[in-house]
């Protein structure tokens, strides 16, 4: 039975009575309701402050039996109710504050109160797609800045010439770094990388998709986003590590 977190001492606090565990020891219980959870998956929802183990002299991670039910909920609140992770920490908080959850019912093809869409059955609704008007309108450059970056394959309209919704904050990214003088052609190492990276998370979450339980397939898109906000959390660690190598 997953006992509630209550507040004070904080989620992460052991008492006296508490038997600490290795994050090895945390994923084997897990596992048997939640079979595609990694390490990896767990340190990232501690990176997103939704655990907080406690930490031995030597850095190692130990969790308490109060931390493996956090984790249970929210594994939970991601494949039963495809919550973002921004609604899980306020449902967290608001436990911790002594409130009831307020979950949306589970039920087939059905648009949740944050504005998701639940797969469980039925296809989901197209993504968000603009025309090339509405983008170049949007971020603001114009049709032969649009024909070149195009054809450096930065942005690639579909078969019907839409583009998708995050096609804006490309663009726009792209005229800001030409500002500083970097033009297309010197952006396509990244693009290659940002394949690259793609490619990565498709071997992730391939099984995920291939996978018997239709809640698992589901979870798939939870798990492609954090995989995806990872990947660009390294790559800015590593620019930013490797600028100061090469500037100090």
């Amino acid at each position: 039975m997953l006992r509630t977190p209550t507040g004070g001492a904080g989620h992460g606090t052991a008492t006296g009575g508490d038997t600490l565990m290795s994050i090895g020891t945390v994923l084997a219980q897990l596992r048997d309701e939640f079979p595609e959870v990694t390490i990896s998956k767990i340190r990232f929802l501690e990176t997103e402050g939704l655990v907080e183990p406690r930490r031995t002299p030597s850095g190692y991670r130990k969790f308490t039996a109060g931390d493996v039910e956090r984790l249970a909920l929210v594994l939970r609140m991601q494949r039963d109710h495809y919550l973002p992770l921004k609604v899980i920490r306020e449902q967290l908080d608001a436990l911790e504050r002594g409130e009831p959850l307020q979950l949306p019912a589970q039920g087939p093809q059905r648009e949740l109160f944050d504005g998701t869409w639940d797969p469980a059955e039925g296809e989901r609704p197209t993504a968000a797609r603009i025309g090339r008007a509405e983008l170049l309108a949007a971020a603001e450059f114009g049709e032969e800045d649009l024909a070149e970056w195009e054809s450096y394959g930065l942005l690639t309209p579909d078969e019907d010439g839409g583009y998708d919704s995050e096609a804006i904050t490309v663009a726009r990214l792209v005229a800001d770094l030409g500002r500083f003088g970097l033009e297309p052609r010197h952006l396509r190492a990244m693009k290659a990388s940002a394949e690259r990276d793609a490619g990565l998370v498709e071997q992730v979450v391939a099984p995920l998709r291939r996978h018997r339980n239709p809640q698992t397939r589901a979870h798939a898109e939870a798990t492609t986003k954090e995989l995806a906000a990872l990947s660009v959390r390294l790559h800015a660690a590593l620019v930013q590590t490797a600028l100061g190598v090469r500037l100090h």
